[in-house]
């Protein structure tokens, strides 16, 4: 996928700071898209869009907090007054809750429902409304988690709700907005090395051994179908689901 050519778009990645997020926002810049960097911790923000620079890409950062309307409208407007109605959305940001569901606290429930799902919610449906108002077609692709097909109980019930929601809003938003040219689709990763996983990890010990090919998924795997998902190539791929695991959970 090194001929996709995003020259001229812009592509707000939320949750950028860090893991496949940071992985995401280098890949949209490499391939010529002017990447807008989010997060909730601007010293992190800097470092991505500073990295970025040095690899001769463009990129901005905006300090946003998808949990929090006002962060999320704030973030929407000034992007496009900047520069220009986003034409892609990788809703990436979101956390785990790492909990039985009867332990959880309120303030934790809040805060899972508020990331994982009403952000990325708020997210698509503001930018979407900027695309239809502009007449232009766009590409939002939500990053769900295998967790959202298979849990085997092992404390992070209110995480897998939020990812099936998150799959299901794909579908739904995607043929809401077919009429207005908008692609909506989602990747779902198995266990890939990230910020997120190397916390399980530290919890529960090495689980590569228990997988077909004992081994975790690798960030760079799923930059083709990133691209592919936002580029024209995919241009009648839209409310579809891609699950990225390596073989690694049973369906």
């Amino acid at each position: 996928m090194t001929s996709v050519d995003l020259t001229g778009r812009v592509a707000i990645v939320t949750g950028s700071t860090a893991g496949l997020g940071a992985r995401f926002a280098h890949v949209l810049a490499d391939a010529g898209a002017t990447v807008v960097v989010t997060g909730r911790r601007t010293e992190r923000i800097e470092e991505v869009v500073d990295a970025i620079g040095r690899r001769g890409g463009s990129a901005h950062g905006i300090r946003l907090d998808v949990a929090d309307p006002a962060s999320v409208e704030s973030c929407l407007t000034e992007v496009t007054e900047r520069l220009g109605v986003p034409r892609i959305l990788i809703n990436n940001a979101g956390i785990p809750d790492a909990q039985r569901a009867h332990k959880m606290p309120l303030e934790l429930v809040d805060a899972v429902l508020d990331t994982n799902i009403r952000g990325p919610w708020l997210m698509a449906t503001g930018v979407a409304r900027r695309l239809i108002v502009a007449e232009t077609p766009g590409r939002i692709v939500n990053i769900s988690s295998m967790a959202a097909y298979h849990y085997a109980g092992n404390g992070a019930a209110l995480y897998a709700t939020t990812k099936a929601a998150l799959s299901r809003m794909t579908e739904a938003l995607a043929v809401e907005w077919a009429r207005n040219l908008i692609n909506v689709n989602a990747i779902a990763p198995g266990v890939f090395e990230s910020e997120m996983t190397d916390g399980m990890l530290e919890r529960v010990g090495d689980i590569a051994p228990g997988f077909p090919r004992k081994r975790l998924g690798v960030p760079e795997q799923l930059d083709s179908t990133l691209l592919y998902l936002v580029s024209d190539a995919s241009e009648a791929v839209t409310g579809t689901v891609i699950k990225i695991d390596d073989g690694q959970l049973p369906r």
